[in-house]
């Protein structure tokens, strides 16, 4: 089963996350924050995809990103980017992500998505 963890910290949108990818058949894991992320990924089994917010308190997408990718083990996982910030191509490049959602994100966008990460 394939599993993908939701890094968001707004309540709502990420128990709307998971319950639509769990209605698609993925494991899912929800935590509140980049700091949340590193501590679930040091601990468990990784994930095969990562939904990754940018704006969030205690460790916000970036600073994620940048401890992510000095991890070996970690850095292979592959992020997808959610956020209402415009210019998301760029900040694709800049992150190294394997896509990006702008929120608000339509169902169907997020299910292709992720299903092409997860190939």
């Amino acid at each position: 089963m394939v599993t993908i963890l939701v890094v968001e910290d707004e309540d709502p949108i990420r128990a709307i996350f998971t319950e639509i990818l769990e209605d698609e058949g993925y494991s899912v894991v929800g935590v509140r924050n980049g700091m949340e992320a590193l501590v679930y990924l040091r601990q468990y089994a990784l994930p095969q995809l990562i939904l990754l917010d940018l704006s969030m308190p205690v460790m916000n997408g970036w600073q994620f990103r940048e401890e992510q990718q000095r991890d070996s083990a970690l850095a292979k996982i592959p992020v997808i980017i959610t956020s209402a910030l415009s210019d998301m191509n760029q900040k694709l490049a800049a992150l190294n992500a394997c896509d990006c959602l702008r929120k608000p994100i339509a169902i169907d966008s997020l299910l292709s998505k992720v299903a092409q990460c997860c190939q």
